[in-house]
């Protein structure tokens, strides 16, 4: 099962709120992290179940960090508002960084997120027809 991280800024919870809306049958497929807002915001409007962690200025951004560094998380979307500082800049840096050195995919705006959603939807594919010819 594919893992895939969701995290937004304020500014653009909603338009992760409607994209997961919008590619519900594929997220249903795949175990879902999210900062803590997002998540409740996602469960409620979309009614997926999502493990929460601590909101981004909090160490949000940290935990799935480290999930990142020890090989748990396949996919990373994190819409991003370019327009307002951010007080926990540092983190939202590192975790960008985190992604790149463990060559994590990450989409920071709709355009790639909807690339990666194409990723994560042909490896579910993948992974039915794996199991599939091994009969699980």
């Amino acid at each position: 099962m594919q893992k895939v991280a969701l995290i937004a800024h304020d500014k653009k919870k909603l338009d992760l709120a409607m994209f997961v809306k919008e590619w519900k049958n594929v997220f249903e497929r795949c175990e879902l992290y999210a900062t803590k807002s997002t998540g409740k915001i996602i469960e409620e409007k979309i009614g997926l179940k999502v493990n929460k962690f601590e909101s981004g200025p909090y160490g949000g951004d940290l935990q799935i960090g480290s999930m990142i560094v020890n090989g748990e998380i396949d996919f990373v979307i994190f819409l991003r508002d370019p327009l307002t500082a951010q007080p926990h800049e540092p983190d939202v840096s590192a975790l960008l960084r985190v992604c790149d050195v463990h060559n994590v995919p990450l989409a920071t705006n709709l355009a790639t997120a909807e690339a990666l959603v194409l990723e994560i939807q042909k490896k579910i594919l993948q992974e039915n027809q794996k199991n599939e010819e091994t009969g699980e």
